[in-house]
């Protein structure tokens, strides 16, 4: 078949796939400019790689949107990602002969809010309390009957630790996790607020709304590598706590310890000082500054 035939033919077949392969990205992703980044990377890995050694197109396309995504969940490490964003994030690649043009969907704000709505604003806020592995388990398997066979190679694990991911995930997308995704019980779209919400208002110097999200008996404590960089050893007390902290979150960034809500100072990409935090009732009681590469490790840090 000529080269232009053949691209050509490529090409029909593939936007045959791509509504549901933009849709597999978006509810993995929770970006529409992103999840377009994903189909267009899977066209061009298509249309180097040709369909005659490809025995399931569909089921191919899907694993390399699922791979592409997983990787970009993975590196989303020097910047809040918002759960949906409304433009583009950069210049389309190209056109060649035959080759799909890249549709944008977040350029025309309707389309950009039937997405939106397809997933639901509170579920892309759970969705974010899940490590990029757990995500994609479930986004693949609950919401688009991907087998756990065919999702555990994506994943690197077997398809019974594949089908504890999905499991996982799914009990905290409903609430029904007792732990959720935190030691201390706090729901994570409630944690998930309340760091939010002192991030703001130590990055603002807010010491009014610092005070509201401290519990009376909060405690500060911070292991030596984090000493060494700064911090101090140990601190209690809310007038204590709240003075100390009034302007000092300035370069720290949300994050996820251990599919915890929690922040990290990461100057360069590397991770140096993580915040973890005990919520009870809905007030801040402990803050842990962990510096020690090794609790670091352990901690499974997730930059958001």
């Amino acid at each position: 078949m000529p080269i232009m035939d053949e691209q050509r033919f490529l090409a029909e077949r593939f936007e045959e796939h791509r509504p549901r392969l933009r849709a597999v990205a978006h509810r993995v992703l929770g970006s529409v400019s992103e999840a377009d980044d994903a189909v267009q990377e899977a066209w061009l890995r298509l249309s180097r790689t040709g369909t005659r050694d490809v025995d399931n197109l569909a089921g191919w396309l899907t694993t390399v949107v699922a791979r592409v995504s997983l990787n970009m969940l993975r590196s989303r490490s020097t910047r809040r990602e918002l759960p949906l964003d409304s433009g583009p994030s950069g210049p389309a690649a190209p056109g060649g002969p035959g080759e799909p043009p890249v549709s944008r969907p977040a350029a025309h704000p309707e389309q950009a809010a039937v997405l939106a709505d397809s997933v639901g604003m509170a579920m892309l806020v759970v969705l974010d309390t899940l490590s990029p592995a757990e995500r994609l388990a479930f986004v693949l398997h609950d919401m688009f009957a991907v087998p756990f066979d065919e999702i555990a190679p994506i994943v690197e694990r077997s398809p019974a630790a594949t089908r504890q991911l999905a499991s996982r995930a799914r009990r905290r997308v409903q609430g029904t996790d007792p732990e959720a995704a935190s030691p201390d019980g706090t729901p994570p779209a409630r944690r998930r607020a309340v760091v939010d919400a002192f991030l703001a208002a130590s990055r603002g110097g807010d010491f009014e709304r610092l005070l509201t999200l401290l519990d009376p008996d909060v405690v500060m404590r911070a292991d030596s590598m984090a000493v060494a960089l700064g911090a101090a050893p140990e601190l209690r007390g809310v007038p204590a706590v709240a003075e100390y902290l009034r302007g000092r979150a300035a370069g720290a960034r949300p994050a996820l310890l251990g599919g915890a809500s929690g922040l990290v100072w990461a100057p360069g990409g590397r991770t140096r000082v993580a915040w973890s935090f005990t919520i009870t009732d809905g007030r801040i009681a402990a803050i842990d500054l962990i510096g020690d590469p090794a609790d670091l490790k352990a901690l499974e840090v997730t930059p958001l």
